[in-house]
């Protein structure tokens, strides 16, 4: 799944997005609003993850939905 998708399907993704990432609150998810970028982000901020391990996750995330 490539960017333009997440972010095309972030309503569908939103919730399996919180499943995954359970410490990512409902406003965090409603502000990213299916930005990679900002996905990314909060991942690093929330867990303490380096950019790349938040960027495998991501990209894990993308291609599992």
């Amino acid at each position: 799944m490539n960017s333009d998708r997440l972010e095309g399907n972030w309503k569908e993704l939103k919730g399996k997005a919180q499943r995954k990432w359970g410490e990512l609150t409902d406003g965090d998810l409603d502000k990213i609003e299916g930005s990679r970028k900002e996905l990314v982000g909060k991942i690093q901020q929330k867990y303490g993850k380096s950019k790349e391990e938040a960027e495998s996750e991501v990209s894990d995330f993308e291609n599992s939905h």
